[in-house]
C-alpha cells in the first residue's frame, strides 16, 4: 500500500466554477446529432455520461461514438441503436466486440502512438469528448487519473469537453494534467472506478474461455521469457495473462525499469521487494512510465498521488524513438497466430476483427532498436482445447499481420523460444515448427517442405521431429563468470552444429570422430539434429551471442538397449576447452541417463586424447578400460 499522502483538492471548487457545473443529463443535451464523440478509455470510462447519452440516441441520429480500449459497459453497442450511434473503435475490446463482428460498427487499425496525431492534425476531428477526471486543486489543474494516453490528445482537440468529476479517480503524476479553463462542462460524479481482478481478460480467444490449465501455459511460456529478461532491463508488458504471468516470475531480477502502456496490480510486489527501481533506465530514471492503469482498488490506492509513478500521453509513451533510447528495452507482446515465415497476427481471427493494433508495433519496433533490447511475441501453441494450432504454415484468410516477417525477433510459446531476426525463412520455419505444439509439428514441416520454404530432403525426418524435456536445462558459471546454458539439442541447431564443426581444430576433430574430416555431409547433421531423446539424448552447451546463441559444446549419448548401457561422448570447441565443461556434461549426461533407468556408459577414446581419458577416470563412477588397437574401450557403471 503506498503511503503517500493524497493530494488536496480545492474544496471550494463546485462554488468557484458553479456555472461550467450540470447534470449528466443536461450535460450531454449539448450535443448535436451527426457529431463524433470520444468516450474516455480503460477503466476510467465516464459511465455516467455514457448512460445519459444513450439515453438520448432517439434525438441522436448518425452520431459516430470513439473509442479505444474500454472497460464496464458500452450500451451504445448494440445493433438495435445502430441508426443512432455508429461505432467506431481503434482497439475492439469485449464491449464492442460482438457490433464489430457483426458488421454494425467500424474499426479503425492503427497503432496508439498514431492516434493522437489523427486528432490533432483534423484528419479525425473530434467534435466531443467525454472523459472523467479529478477534482481540480488550488491551482485549476485536474488529473486524467489512471487513463492519460490518448484521453488528453482527445481533451484538447474536441470542440466541447464534458468531464465527469470524480473524487475517487487517483491523483496521478507526471503530464496528466489539465487546467479545468479547458473543460466546458464539470459533471459531479462521487463513485469507485471500474475494476479488474485479472489482466488476461484479452486472451479469452476462440472458445470464449480458456482451458482449465490456461495458467500454467501461461506460467511456462511466461518461464521462457522470465529467462530472457537482464538485469537492469526496462520492460513493456502488453495485454493479457502471458504478460502478466511474466511480471509475476521477474522476483530476483535486480534493477529493473517500467515504460510500458498500461500497468496492473502485478507490478507491486516487485516494487515492494526492490525488484523495480529504475536506476538504469536511460530516460526517466527511477520513474515507472505508464500511460494508463488496469486492476483493482489497491493499485488504484498505489497510484495516488505516488511521486515513483509518471503518467504520460501516448504519443510520449509509445513513441517508438523514445523507446529505443531505453537500453535493454524488453517489449512483451502477444499474437493470435504466427505463421512460419514469422508474420504475426494480433488483431484478427481470419476476417474477425478480435483486439486491436494497440501498442505492439511501437513497442516492437522501439524494443528493436533499443541497445540490447528484445521484441518478444508471445502466444500459447494452441487454442480451442487444443484442436488448432497458433503456429500455422499460413494465417487465416483475411488475419491481419501487425508484426511483420522482417520485423519479429523473439516469438515464445510454451514449448521454446524461436529467434527469427535476420534468419532465412528455412531457419524460421524450423524454429518455429520446434516450440509448435507436438500434435502439429509433423503436419507442419510436411507444409513447410510443399511450400518449398526448407529443403525438400527434410521430408525424410518425419516421424523424427522431437523437442528435448525441459528437465534437461542447466547451467554452469566458470571460474571468470561465465554463465553456460545447457538445454536439449534441437532440429533448429543444424546450422549452428555446423559452425561449431568448422571452428574446431583438426585434432580435436581427430579425437572426436576418430578420422580426419573435412566436412560433415548434411545427411549426418540430420542424424545429429534429429534425436528422439529417449534412446538417443543429445545436449548442446550455449552462449549468448547477437545472433541469439552460440553452441560451444555437445555431449549425446547412444543406448544399446541389449546392454542398457550408452555410448557416450562430446566434443567442447576448442577455446573453451581446459575449462571444466567436459566433466559437467559428462556429470549432467550421468543425471539424466539414471532417470531413464540405464545402468551405465561405454566410450571409445584414442590413447592420445588424454583429456577425454581424464573426465572418465575423475568421474565418480566405476570404470574399467581396455586398450585395443591404439583406442580404449571404457565401461561406466553408474
Amino acid at each position: 500500500m503506498s503511503t503517500t499522502p493524497k493530494q488536496d483538492y480545492d474544496s471550494d471548487w463546485k462554488e468557484k466554477y458553479g456555472d461550467m457545473i450540470m447534470t449528466a443529463k443536461e450535460a450531454v443535451a449539448a450535443i448535436r446529432p451527426g457529431q463524433r464523440v470520444f468516450i474516455g478509455s480503460g477503466v476510467a470510462q465516464p459511465l455516467h455520461l455514457v448512460q445519459a447519452l444513450v439515453a438520448r440516441h432517439a434525438e441522436l441520429a448518425d452520431t459516430q461514438v470513439l473509442s479505444s480500449l474500454t472497460l464496464g459497459d458500452a450500451p451504445y453497442a448494440f445493433k438495435e441503436l445502430a441508426d443512432y450511434f455508429s461505432v467506431n473503435t481503434f482497439f475492439v475490446s469485449a464491449n464492442v466486440r460482438n457490433m464489430i463482428q457483426e458488421g454494425y460498427g467500424d474499426y479503425t487499425p492503427i497503432p496508439f502512438s498514431d492516434i493522437p496525431s489523427l486528432f490533432s492534425s483534423g484528419e479525425m476531428p473530434l467534435d466531443v469528448a467525454l472523459i472523467q477526471v479529478t477534482p481540480p486543486d488550488q491551482q485549476g489543474r485536474c488529473s486524467l487519473g489512471v487513463s492519460v494516453d490518448i484521453v488528453k490528445a482527445a481533451a484538447a482537440n474536441a470542440g466541447l469537453v464534458i468531464a465527469q468529476v470524480n473524487p475517487q479517480m487517483p491523483w496521478t503524476l507526471g503530464d496528466s494534467f489539465i487546467s479545468v479553463l479547458d473543460l466546458d462542462i464539470l459533471v459531479p460524479v462521487d463513485e469507485p472506478l471500474i475494476e479488474t481482478t485479472y489482466a488476461g481478460f484479452i486472451d479469452d480467444v476462440q472458445t470464449g474461455s480458456w482451458a482449465s490449465d490456461a495458467w500454467s501455459v501461461a506460467q511456462a511460456i511466461g518461464e521462457h521469457i522470465a529467462s530472457l529478461v537482464e538485469d537492469g532491463s526496462t520492460i513493456e508488458v502488453g495485454i493479457g495473462r502471458i504478460p502478466h504471468a511474466v511480471v509475476s516470475l521477474l522476483r530476483g531480477k535486480k534493477d529493473l525499469g517500467i515504460h510500458t502502456e498500461m500497468i496492473t496490480d502485478a507490478i507491486i510486489p516487485l516494487i515492494e521487494e526492490g525488484v523495480i527501481t529504475g536506476n538504469q533506465k536511460s530516460l526517466d530514471r527511477g520513474k515507472i512510465v505508464t500511460s494508463f492503469a488496469m486492476g483493482t482498488k489497491n493499485l488504484y490506492e498505489y497510484v495516488d498521488n505516488n511521486p515513483l509513478f509518471s503518467f504520460n500521453p501516448t504519443e510520449y509513451v509509445n513513441d517508438p524513438f523514445i523507446i529505443g533510447q531505453q537500453n535493454k528495452m524488453v517489449a512483451i507482446n502477444t499474437a493470435l497466430e504466427v505463421d512460419l515465415t514469422g508474420q504475426v497476427c494480433s488483431d484478427s481471427l481470419g476476417t474477425r476483427f478480435y483486439s486491436g493494433i494497440g501498442g505492439q508495433s511501437d513497442f516492437n519496433q522501439g524494443a528493436g532498436r533499443s541497445d540490447g533490447g528484445r521484441a518478444i511475441i508471445a502466444l500459447p501453441s494452441t487454442a480451442e482445447g487444443g484442436k488448432v494450432s497458433r503456429i500455422v504454415a499460413s494465417l487465416k484468410p483475411g488475419a491481419g499481420v501487425v508484426t511483420t516477417r522482417g520485423a519479429v525477433h523473439y516469438v515464445a510459446t510454451e514449448y521454446g523460444v524461436a529467434y527469427l531476426h535476420g534468419k532465412s525463412v528455412q531457419e524460421r520455419a524450423l524454429s518455429l515448427i520446434t516450440i509448435a505444439h507436438p500434435d502439429f509439428r509433423e503436419e507442419l514441416l510436411a507444409q513447410a517442405v510443399e511450400s518449398k520454404w526448407v529443403r525438400p530432403e527434410l521430408k525424410d525426418v518425419e516421424g523424427r521431429f522431437f523437442v528435448g524435456p525441459k528437465e534437461v536445462r542447466t547451467t554452469m558459471l566458470l571460474d571468470d563468470g561465465t554463465l553456460i546454458s545447457f538445454r536439449s539439442m534441437n532440429p533448429t541447431d543444424e546450422a549452428a552444429t555446423r559452425g561449431l564443426f568448422y571452428s574446431l581444430s583438426q585434432e580435436t576433430v581427430y579425437y572426436r570422430y576418430m578420422q580426419h574430416l573435412k566436412r560433415i555431409p548434411r545427411k549426418q547433421l540430420q542424424n545429429f539434429v534429429y534425436v528422439d531423446h529417449r534412446n538417443e539424448v543429445a545436449i548442446v552447451g550455449t552462449v549468448p551471442e547477437a545472433h541469439g546463441e552460440d553452441i560451444i559444446a555437445i555431449g549425446r549419448y547412444y543406448l544399446d538397449q541389449k546392454t542398457n548401457r550408452a555410448e557416450v561422448a562430446f566434443v567442447v570447441r576448442d577455446d573453451w576447452q581446459r575449462r571444466g565443461i567436459g566433466s559437467f556434461i559428462m556429470k549432467h549426461l550421468a543425471n539424466i541417463a539414471k532417470r531413464n533407468g540405464i545402468a551405465g556408459f561405454t566410450a571409445e577414446v584414442m590413447r592420445d586424447n588424454k583429456a577425454m581419458q581424464a573426465v572418465i577416470n575423475r568421474s565418480g563412477m566405476k570404470v574399467r578400460s581396455k586398450l585395443n588397437e591404439g583406442v580404449f574401450h571404457f565401461e561406466m557403471d553408474f
